[in-house]
């Protein structure tokens, strides 16, 4: 073992696979690294020491708070409740103008044991998963979600935190890029009730540019697993960046998609990109881009698609599909109104998808 690594730092992972010259292969997500000795691989998280893979991360918490559904997005999924959300170190994709880039570019530790982080040791603390539960309960939150980075990553964690939180009656939820493979997913997909997917885009080339990726179908057949084999409530978001995924191409694709694999009931959240780290020299989305691509949805059939980081707007608002009328006024990240009742609209009794 790696003896300048702490011993708190390490936890053997899982769902890897043994090679010749204690090389091994990680299955977690679908980049599928072939991590030699003494490596890391891709998100830097997780260490081949001795032909064993360990991740770097397990309990280490970058952010926690308590925080409002409506700030995953998700808008269908018990609105207005509060949640407790945990983030860590680190990512598998390196998207350039990445919100959260001070800790999902962060690197978890090199193959010699020292931190290669932006951030400092003093930055993240210990929250194991038993204090996760202790720390909802007290904060009366509805569940758990793991956000902010990608918590694929942070496999074993979240998955020991999920197992317990439904042995206590909380709700779980991802909020993730959907590189996660089917393997993954399904040791996890009993646990999990909700799942906000990233589609980034809708074609091979930005994905590359943006992710470093080089199919996002996997992406695509993940999130249909998620619901159809899972039950979990799916939501997708779709960050509006001029000049990379805002033609009308890959937008109508992107809703026929969510249509056709989904179902028209699931929510599609089209947001306006902010000028950040990498991308700063782009502009922030204009309204009116992020008002076609919701035409764009709603004409491709989908029930309820909405604007993101425009407080204020209409689109935040939740409308019946049916009979049109506002059943659930927003103002940014918190609910003013909400005339739901029992998952029905009280206007003509439709049937609201979601969890109410």
């Amino acid at each position: 073992m790696n003896k300048t690594i702490a011993s708190k730092d390490l936890k053997e992972a899982i769902l890897y696979k043994h090679l010749p010259d204690k090389s091994v292969q990680c299955n977690i997500c679908q980049k599928r690294c072939l991590v030699k000795d003494g490596k890391v691989g891709y998100c830097f998280t997780r260490l081949n020491d001795g032909g064993k893979l360990y991740t770097l991360i397990y309990s280490k918490v970058s952010c926690c708070m308590v925080s409002p559904i409506e700030k995953k997005p998700l808008f269908h999924f018990y609105p207005g409740s509060q949640w407790l959300s945990l983030g860590t170190l680190g990512c598998n994709f390196r998207c350039p103008g990445c919100q959260n880039w001070d800790i999902a570019h962060a690197k978890g530790m090199n193959h010699t044991g020292h931190t290669k982080s932006n951030l400092k040791e003093t930055q993240t603390e210990y929250i194991t998963p038993e204090e996760s539960i202790d720390l909802a309960k007290k904060h009366n939150c509805k569940g758990i979600s793991w956000t902010y980075n990608e918590p694929t990553i942070w496999f074993e964690y979240t998955l020991d935190g999920a197992k317990l939180a439904k042995e206590n009656g909380l709700f779980t939820n991802y909020v993730t890029n959907g590189f996660i493979t089917k393997e993954a997913l399904d040791l996890i997909g009993p646990y999990l009730d909700a799942f906000r997917v990233d589609l980034k885009g809708f074609s091979f080339d930005f994905y590359k540019k943006i992710c470093h990726v080089d199919d996002f179908k996997g992406i695509l057949d993940v999130t249909k697993r998620a619901k159809e084999k899972w039950g979990m409530w799916v939501e997708i978001i779709t960050n509006i960046i001029p000049g990379y995924n805002d033609d009308e191409k890959q937008l109508r694709e992107i809703a026929s998609w969510i249509k056709n694999d989904l179902g028209e009931e699931t929510p599609w959240h089209v947001t306006q990109f902010v000028p950040h780290v990498e991308l700063s020299y782009i502009p922030a989305t204009p309204i009116s881009k992020l008002v076609r691509a919701r035409e764009i949805g709603l004409n491709q059939g989908l029930q309820y698609v909405y604007l993101g980081n425009v407080w204020g707007h209409p689109a935040e608002n939740t409308h019946c599909h049916n009979c049109k009328k506002l059943l659930i006024e927003r103002r940014g990240f918190y609910i003013s109104q909400n005339y739901i009742k029992d998952g029905k609209c009280p206007f003509c009794g439709a049937v609201i998808p979601g969890e109410f």
